[in-house]
């Protein structure tokens, strides 16, 4: 289960929740969360078709994206503190990173 997931199409909803893969997936890293499953997830996610996925690390304030592109996610540039992130998918998702964190 993701922390945080964004379905735009209404189909993939209904009353007993969201089926078919989300479009934007944000996991927020904890203490409690290990190598091996962080490979898992993002084998998953990629899978299952994720758009757009995110992991977001609040020990050290940093954000990694990764994009679904010819059915693998690339990675975009890391992003720290003061960087400024614009999501590939919703372009209109637009912040410094520091909002987040502070």
């Amino acid at each position: 289960q993701p922390d945080l997931c964004v379905i735009c199409d209404e189909e993939k909803i209904d009353e007993r929740g969201a089926f078919g893969a989300p479009d934007l997936v944000i996991e927020i890293l904890s203490l409690g969360n290990s190598k091996k499953e962080m490979k898992y997830k993002f084998d998953l996610y990629e899978e299952a078709g994720v758009l757009e996925y995110w992991i977001v690390n609040p020990a050290d304030k940093t954000i990694l994206i990764y994009a679904l592109k010819d059915n693998q996610f690339t990675g975009l540039h890391p992003l720290i503190e003061e960087d400024q992130i614009k999501s590939p998918l919703f372009p209109q998702l637009d912040f410094i990173l520091e909002e987040i964190f502070s």
